[in-house]
């Protein structure tokens, strides 16, 4: 019997795999931190045999290169793509035995790359395809976006991927198990898709892909775009160079008075602790992304490449959860770490500002006017804001800094973590800021006028 292990990365909204006939087994897009991957095959008494990527990623550095050299599997990747490393090179139509259980049949899929491909895993007992590994072609409820590569190849990747999902949809079974790669929360995917599990059948009957025309479905998936990360721009090369495994040694210890040097050279001083007790009081200059699933896409978007970072947690654990969060996306420059609160950090003064909600925001504007700044991104905006907002997306606000209006700011997004972002940059650079944490639905219940805006196109990074 076929074991199908799945390894989430949900900070990055990404799923690996790792498939096994209880002896040998294949993984499919394995992420940099391989040791997760090589405890699930030692929990299993498994060895892994073969390692296979759907293509080069843009949303993270992969670990298939450094699983492939630890565990001396055959490590396969698309022919056509472009790479500096050893590999065997496979094509649409291939077919690799795994084991004596085991069979994988590559089928090219084009639309979220132009070598994408797709891998069904199929049981060599019975023929069947027992479940497919779709990467970031056929998602549960969408597909994988078409606009990495570039805006003037969207058009068409957007049609590739209406062929390749229709063609997977007529060549496997409908019981066949979907496991892609994306759709969990990555900006490799559309906004809204992301189901915990489906096969062929249901995607049949409710997948826009295999339910609209071409030109409906093409229209439908680029009007969905929004903007990504910055930082995509550095994940498909350093991933056609081969990444190698990280280094998770704990980083330096820092004080005090080290980290109030690195903020006036300008280094990035992050703090992981809750945005409320960093709000409550704070080291001056330091930043706050609080430690979670939003951590390492908001962090890795607005950090410049190659900056040195130093962290400051609540306990080493929490540093070094992220350490590895941010590994994933190639940030190893992490030059020193502070572990534990305010109480340990001597009679250094601390900074602080006021949280509120948005019936806060309501009775403060009754009394005198405030800027209200909306950090949420394109779509967000048009689709909903609160009128006489200023919009600046938050992956933009370091750069418009000097364009904001004296005078008092009140921040919010979405959900109160890219607010509590926002601020903490304004309050670095003496703004006198309102952090907002609330959702956003709250709005209008606390009686803030909204509007709504065209779609604009959107600028990347």
């Amino acid at each position: 019997m076929i074991e199908i292990v799945t390894v989430p990365t949900p900070s990055l909204g990404d799923r690996s795999y790792l498939a096994t006939d209880g002896e040998v087994a294949l993984v499919i897009d394995p992420q940099r931190d391989i040791d997760r991957i090589l405890a699930v095959a030692a929990g299993r008494g498994v060895r892994v045999t073969h390692v296979f990527e759907t293509h080069i990623h843009n949303d993270y550095l992969s670990g298939g290169l450094a699983l492939a050299s630890v565990t001396g599997a055959t490590y396969h990747v698309n022919a056509a793509d472009e790479v500096a490393f050893g590999r065997i090179g496979i094509g649409d139509c291939d077919v690799v035995p795994v084991g004596a259980s085991m069979r994988v049949r590559v089928i090219a899929t084009p639309g979220h790359t132009f070598t994408h491909l797709t891998y069904a895993l199929e049981d060599t007992a019975t023929g069947q395809a027992v479940a497919v590994f779709t990467g970031g072609s056929l998602l549960h409820g969408s597909t994988g976006r078409p606009d990495l590569l570039g805006a003037e190849h969207s058009g068409a990747l957007a049609a590739a991927q209406h062929a390749s999902a229709r063609r997977l949809a007529a060549m496997l079974p409908a019981a066949a198990a979907v496991h892609p790669t994306h759709g969990f929360g990555s900006f490799c995917a559309p906004a809204g898709s992301g189901a915990g599990e489906s096969t062929i059948g249901e995607e049949l009957l409710l997948n826009p892909a295999l339910t609209l025309e071409e030109d409906q479905y093409v229209a439908s998936l680029l009007a969905s775009l929004d903007e990504y990360p910055a930082y995509y721009a550095r994940m498909a090369p350093a991933n056609a160079a081969g990444p190698d495994a990280p280094s998770l040694n704990p980083p330096a210890a820092a004080s005090a008075a080290q980290i109030a040097r690195r903020v006036a050279a300008g280094e990035w001083v992050v703090d992981l602790r809750p945005r409320r007790a960093f709000a409550a009081g704070h080291l001056p200059g330091s930043l706050s992304f609080e430690h979670g699933d939003s951590l390492v896409t908001n962090l890795g978007w607005l950090l410049p490449a190659g900056s040195p970072l130093t962290l400051i947690g609540d306990d080493p654990g929490q540093v070094a959860d992220a350490q590895r969060d941010l590994a994933r996306i190639g940030v190893d420059e992490i030059t020193g770490a502070v572990a534990g609160g305010p109480a340990g950090w001597g009679r250094r003064q601390l900074r602080s500002y006021p949280v509120s909600d948005f019936a806060g925001l309501t009775a403060a504007w009754r009394q005198h006017p405030v800027t209200v700044l909306d950090v949420r991104r394109r779509l967000e905006w048009s689709e909903s804001h609160i009128v006489g907002a200023l919009h600046i997306p938050l992956h933009h606000l370091p750069g418009r800094l000097p364009d904001l209006p004296p005078g008092p700011i009140w921040v919010h997004c979405q959900a109160g973590y890219r607010a509590s972002v926002a601020a903490s940059l304004l309050d670095a650079a003496g703004r006198d800021v309102t952090a907002i944490d609330d959702d956003y639905d709250r709005a209008a219940p606390a009686g803030l006028p909204l509007t709504s805006a065209p779609v604009t196109a959107a600028a990347r990074g």
